[in-house]
């Protein structure tokens, strides 16, 4: 993607296959200039420029269109000629009749799923017997035990009609080959309907996944797909891309939200294993879902789950969640599997079709549950051009090897520290793999995500300043940040060599209207970003490339924003150090940083700036290495900053959701005459907190309508709860909420005379900590970020909340609710661990960027 025909690095090419020929064709995306050169790739465009870019599945015919080639189309599919046919598979095999009764039989008769069902019916034989239920025979000894032993068999009997049951509802029943060859014409015909340039994969990592599946077939080993998850077409495009490829369908975990009449039968027989959205303290369900998995791995199926849980509503990659991924873990630490083959996997869109729905989510309205009607009733966008998906598929590794480096390397941890006679449970040891696992998988996703042209336009609109911004600015500014993305080692998609102005032309029509504007009329087209919170979701696709040079900016921010001359913004290493490691804690939870540590990530970052002639560096004299300040360079100044600002403006939503989150807790300080022991629920307090920052946008005090966003917003407050600025107590009910309030040593005092809430204290100090980094705005000449006006409007905010717990208390009384209970129980030092209590340290030069 270039304006002139300057040398552009291309990756392997994409892959497209047509009936029964394949064929390669030259690069699907632009790779990294340091990757091209280490693999020795051309660095000329020109094989591309003659040929169209081609996609993985071929535009099917339509009915209106040309009727006696669909139903031809229609009849090859169903009768399975040629590679329709889905004979020749790689992996194990499946779709035969009786496969899901072998699948219940084998999962029925595992040890693991006995032995709970038999130590079940023993605890309840015994409760039963313990509490007088037992009624039969009383004579002798003997005939006693002979009638409780029948009784534990009947118990027994019961509990495996249970188990049975529940194994048929959840398992895939990959059963009928004619079903799966009518499904995957059903699937491409609406797929290339909404997605009309297709599904895009790389053949160099196509060709090598199935050489890996071979070898893994042999070995009857499974290969364990982890992808991102950004839409419902993610696990579709997959088990597209598998069919197509001759490769054995995985069993896809799916939650059972989408287990709805008729969509719900199809899938399952698609391939979707269904499981419940909590466990609770299920132990038969849990072993059973254990034992499945295990059956599964064991015998060589291959197996997909998403690493992020849920969909992500923010368009960047979501903390990995550790259910799934903990029993996977299990099979292999436990030696039940040999080993099991993990392939991270990037599916990327250029637009995603549930964008508008997670705008509502993201504002608080609920989600409504799934059901048929308005499944039929999305039908309305299999007439959009969305563009086309992107599938990229990350080196497989073995989840063995993977298991033995990292014991190695814990081992030689304790050596180097001197700790080599502290052992760790085996619970640790888990802990620690699991955790290391889950953040591997999500680097590796990164690592190979394709960054599309609409999550470039999206990225520039959202990182200038002013109303809008014109054509010719706009398709510069694509160029460098195209650029920019491939500097830092990732991957931009191309369109066959057309210019930037025509993929810039095509990302517009695919983003359409409603997320981007022109104003007509003008010397110049203008653009604008009409919703800027649903193009949010496309800045946040290239964050994680920038997240260091972010922090980095946001730090130097502190002092840029004093105005002045060079000497006045000039920022000294330390302090410069100080405020990137509390960011760098304060986003733990939000980013994935690199791995060396903060000195080295910040010494790399600093010299990648001043290489790109954004900063000045000033070093000792005597100590070249060490570097004493630093400063925008004059390059930077002459250009009007658009470089420094394009970094901060990727991280201000992010600090002013931070921002708001802790204003939100400075609320939560007690009223006066209230008592100061009392528990608000977490959800009422996240929706108060969603209200004030509504109010304090449209009032001026909050820069960005995204720091609303309730997923960043939840997890700024999960990141407080972790660091104990608030205990939270999980409720003891399954569905009910937890409560919260903050910790005594963080909660701010009280004027004596006015009641109002005195600006000091721990709390203060961290939100001031915060708003050193945000983007000046109404308040710029307050002095303190955290105006009278702001900390009243949270307070007023905060006492609704306390008057309606108070409230509720009285009616409940005299007995208090379970979770203000097990608050005080866990206070006083009982064992319940719902309640964290760790200090924050703010400046810790250990921390990872």
């Amino acid at each position: 993607m270039s304006r002139s025909a300057s040398p552009t690095p291309l990756s392997a090419p994409d892959l497209d296959i047509l009936g029964d020929q394949v064929t390669i064709h030259p690069g699907g995306y632009i790779e990294s200039v340091k990757n091209a050169r280490q693999d020795g790739a051309s660095t000329s465009p020109s094989s591309s420029a003659h040929s169209p870019d081609r996609n993985l599945v071929e535009h099917m015919a339509r009915f209106r269109e040309s009727p006696l080639d669909f139903l031809r189309e229609v009849q090859l599919h169903v009768s399975g000629a040629g590679w329709r046919a889905y004979d020749d598979v790689v992996g194990q095999p499946i779709f035969y009749a009786g496969f899901s009764d072998n699948m219940k039989a084998a999962v029925m008769s595992t040890p693991m799923l006995q032995a709970v069902i038999s130590e079940l019916a023993r605890k309840r034989l015994a409760l039963e017997r313990d509490r007088g239920l037992l009624t039969g025979q009383r004579g002798d000894d003997d005939s006693e035990s002979m009638w409780l032993a029948q009784r534990k068999a009947a118990l027994e009997m019961s509990l495996h009609e249970v188990a049975e049951k529940m194994t048929d509802e959840m398992i895939c029943k990959l059963e009928s080959k004619r079903f799966i060859r009518g499904a995957y014409y059903l699937c491409t015909q609406l797929l290339t309907r909404a997605y009309h340039q297709g599904i895009h994969v790389s053949s160099e990592e196509v060709l090598r996944l199935r050489s890996v599946a071979e070898e893994a077939a042999r070995k009857k080993q499974s290969i364990i797909f982890l992808p991102c998850h950004r839409s419902h077409v993610d696990y579709v495009s997959l088990q597209l891309i598998c069919y197509r490829l001759g490769l054995g369908l995985p069993t896809v975990v799916a939650g059972d939200n989408l287990n709805f009449p008729l969509v719900g039968k199809f899938l399952q027989n698609a391939g979707a294993m269904w499981i419940r959205r909590s466990f609770g303290d299920d132990i038969l369900y849990t072993t059973l879902v254990q034992s499945y998995i295990d059956t599964l791995l064991q015998n060589g199926y291959n197996f997909e789950c998403f690493i992020e849980g849920g969909r992500s509503r923010v368009g960047k990659l979501l903390p990995p969640k550790f259910g799934i991924l903990r029993f996977i873990l299990d099979s292999v630490l436990s030696g039940r599997v040999e080993d099991a083959i993990i392939c991270p996997v990037s599916t990327q869109y250029d637009k995603v079709i549930e964008t508008e729905g997670y705008v509502n989510e993201l504002l608080g309205i609920p989600k409504k549950k799934e059901n048929l009607v308005d499944f039929l009733s999305a039908s309305s966008v299999l007439s959009l051009k969305l563009g086309r998906v992107d599938v990229r598929f990350h080196e497989p590794w073995s989840l063995r090897d993977f298991i033995t480096h990292q014991k190695s390397r814990m081992a030689q941890t304790r050596r180097d520290v001197g700790a080599e006679k502290m052992t760790s449970t085996e619970a640790d040891v888990r802990t620690r793999l699991l955790r290391t696992l889950g953040y591997k998988v999500l680097s590796d996703i990164n690592a190979v995500s394709v960054v599309m042209p609409t999550a470039l336009i999206g990225t520039v609109l959202l990182t200038l300043r002013g109303r809008g911004v014109g054509k010719s600015e706009l398709i510069r500014r694509v160029e460098w940040l195209s650029e920019r993305v491939q500097a830092k080692g990732g991957r931009v998609a191309h369109f066959a060599g057309l210019p930037t102005a025509v993929v810039v032309e095509r990302g517009l029509e695919v983003l359409g209207p409603g997320l981007v504007g022109l104003v007509e009329g003008l010397g110049e087209e203008t653009y604008y970003a009409v919703d800027r919170f649903q193009l949010s979701f496309y800045r946040n696709m290239t964050i994680h490339l920038f997240i260091s040079e972010a922090l980095v900016s946001a730090g130097m921010y502190t002092r840029v924003k004093q105005g002045g001359g060079p000497d006045n913004q000039r920022i000294s290493y330390q302090t410069l150090a100080e405020q990137v490691s509390f960011l760098s804690q304060l986003f733990r939870g939000e980013f994935i940083y690199p791995t060396e540590g903060l000195a080295i990530n910040l010494e790399k970052s600093l010299l990648g700036l001043e290489g790109d002639n954004v900063i000045t560096i000033r070093r000792d004299a005597t100590n070249p290495s060490k570097v004493e300040s630093v400063e925008l360079s004059a390059a930077e100044r002459g250009c009007g900053r658009e470089n420094f600002d394009f970094y901060c403006f990727l991280i201000w939503p992010f600090i002013e959701a931070s921002w708001l989150g802790a204003v939100s807790l400075l609320g939560l300080t007690p009223p006066a005459g209230l008592g100061r022991d009392i528990w608000i629920e977490q959800p009422l307090a996240q929706d108060r907190a969603q209200l004030l920052g509504k109010t304090l946008y449209h009032q001026g005090d909050l820069s960005y309508f995204e720091a609303v966003n309730k997923e960043v917003l939840k997890n700024a407050l999960d990141r407080f709860e972790q660091e104990g600025i608030v205990l939270v107590v999980k409720s003891r009910q399954s569905k009910g909420p937890a409560t919260m309030k903050l910790a005594p040593e963080w909660t701010p005092r009280r004027d004596a005379e006015t009641g109002s809430i005195v600006a000091e204290g721990k709390l203060w100090d961290f939100t001031e900590m915060i708003a050193r980094s945000r983007r000046e705005g109404k308040n710029r000449r307050d002095g303190a970020t955290v105006s009278t006006r702001v900390l009243t409007l949270a307070d007023s905010i905060g006492r609704g909340l306390f008057e309606a717990a108070a409230a509720a208390s009285k009616t409940s009384e005299p007995t208090r609710s379970s979770a203000a209970t097990a608050a005080a129980a866990d206070l006083s030092g009982s064992e319940i661990p719902s309640v964290r209590k760790r200090a924050w340290k703010p400046i810790q030069t250990t921390s990872r960027l």
